[in-house]
């Protein structure tokens, strides 16, 4: 529902929850999700999709998952989460001082890469790429997010299958949760049509600091 509305955030809702009840099928289960939900935004808003923005974070986050492969392997990812943590709450902080993040090629390929970084390592991939949308409107954004992470998840399913973290009950658990997903996103269009009212920003802004919270407690705890 939130991601319905906004453009990201499953993973801040899922990722924490999923990781509690059973640790062993992530980051995996919620890149089948994000693999599926961007389906069902792409085909209500797809005219909005930027495609040029799309290139310069794809750019990026091809090598950004190839990291977020090594970080899954080698480094502890409570560690990672922390950082990416606090780097979202310094950049919201960043925003909320009035001081413009650009939307070029420079920022977008630096939002792909550090999404790919922890989409891979911790299924939290968009508050990077939310933080640079925030001045586009709603369907541009949700049509543009939808593509990328539909794109991106397939791309660090991929990664993380390539090295060895990628259990079929991932994908399985993955699978069941779809149906889920499918409701909330069928009961979200009263929040899209709010946040189109001029709060797309604000709700961007929540979301992603709400989401370093839950990484950085996520992590504490892990």
């Amino acid at each position: 529902m939130v991601q319905g509305g906004v453009g990201f955030g499953l993973g801040l809702v899922a990722a924490p929850v999923i990781a509690m009840v059973d640790p062993t099928v992530m980051p995996g289960a919620v890149q089948v999700v994000n693999c599926a939900l961007p389906l069902f935004t792409l085909a209500a808003e797809w005219r909005g999709v930027d495609w040029r923005g799309l290139g310069f974070a794809l750019l990026g986050r091809l090598p950004g998952s190839a990291v977020g492969a090594v970080v899954v392997v080698y480094v502890s990812v409570q560690t990672l989460g922390i950082m990416v943590g606090v780097m979202v709450l310094v950049a919201v902080a960043v925003t909320l001082s009035a001081v413009a993040v650009p939307r070029n090629g420079a920022t977008l390929g630096v939002a792909g890469f550090v999404s790919g970084v922890t989409g891979t390592a911790t299924g939290i991939g968009g508050p990077p790429m939310g933080i640079v949308y925030q001045h586009a409107k709603g369907p541009q954004v949700r049509a543009t997010l939808a593509l990328y992470f539909f794109l991106a998840a397939g791309q660090s399913l991929a990664i993380l299958a390539l090295v060895g973290k990628l259990p079929g009950r991932a994908l399985l658990a993955g699978a069941a949760l779809v149906p889920f997903m499918i409701v909330g996103f069928a009961v979200s269009g009263p929040l899209r049509r709010f946040l189109d009212g001029g709060r797309v920003r604000a709700g961007i802004l929540v979301v992603a600091a709400a989401s370093a919270f839950v990484l950085i407690g996520q992590s504490l705890q892990g």
